[in-house]
């Protein structure tokens, strides 16, 4: 049942990263279109300044070619870079042991990862592993849960992807940031190279770290999924993490994945 949960949660947000159809309230603008849904913005140029969505994307072909062992470790570099979608799949990927042995208690400590911001869905899957754990096991997950929130907790990950996002940007336009209403970016395309116009490819949203993160906030927010009570929602909402503090480690290595052919990722064999 919490696999089909977790499968739910991606097919309504993750699959092609939907943007909300409807403003955040009533005097709010419509959110600017999802680059994951358009051929041009899915440029290697792009997917390299956010790494969360690169392996993120390669994580899921991954897992559509029944590569699972692969599709764990882009995951797992996804999350690296604060991916709070890819750290939900690491921990369902060791729950149900696809591409690893079964291990649940690496499955609670990653979806507490995912749940760190309060997304309501990996806060509901994360009582669940709880409520199926042991003793032993609650003990294990709260001692080892630590070094890895270490590593890949927003302490340590957000700063690393802030990073990427500010370096892509530069590398792009160089001293023209700002003031890019004229600027032509070539992108590779099914068809050769294609050309748009910079004003939509730097919208603020995908640009700037904080709007970043406030427009993944809120997708993730309160994701429309079934079968969730309005109590279990309230019940998860009320328990922190049960994982200590622990100081960050933003200078930890980065997960290594095998080599892929990244041009048309995300954009071909999407049907």
């Amino acid at each position: 049942m919490m696999n089909k949960f977790l499968q739910a949660l991606f097919a309504t947000a993750m699959m092609a990263f939907v943007l909300l159809s409807q403003p955040v309230h009533a005097q709010a603008k419509p959110l600017p279109p999802d680059p994951t849904e358009d051929k041009l913005m899915l440029s290697a140029g792009f997917l390299s300044a956010h790494p969360d969505l690169r392996y993120r994307l390669h994580g899921l072909e991954e897992l559509k070619r029944g590569r699972h062992e692969d599709a764990l470790s882009f995951f797992t570099r996804a999350g690296y870079y604060a991916d709070k979608p890819s750290q939900g799949m690491v921990a369902e990927m060791y729950w149900t042991g696809q591409g690893v042995a079964p291990d649940p208690v690496l499955g609670y400590i990653w979806m507490d990862l995912a749940a760190e911001r309060g997304y309501e869905g990996f806060l509901v899957l994360r009582e669940k592993y709880w409520a199926s754990l042991d003793e032993a096991q609650r003990q294990r997950a709260v001692e080892e849960g630590a070094a890895i929130y270490a590593r890949y907790g927003d302490a340590a990950a957000q700063p690393r992807l802030e990073t990427a996002i500010r370096r892509g940007r530069n590398k792009l336009t160089g001293s023209r940031v700002g003031s890019v209403g004229n600027l032509q970016i070539y992108v590779p395309g099914p068809a050769g190279y294609d050309r748009i116009d910079g004003t939509q490819f730097f919208d603020e949203r995908y640009w700037d770290p904080k709007k970043y993160r406030a427009w993944h906030d809120a997708i993730w927010m309160k994701p429309r999924v079934g079968r969730v009570s309005v109590g279990e929602v309230e019940n998860a909402l009320t328990v922190p993490s049960r994982i200590p503090e622990t100081a960050p480690h933003t200078d930890a290595p980065e997960p290594s994945t095998p080599p892929r052919d990244e041009l048309g990722l995300g954009v071909e064999g999407d049907d």
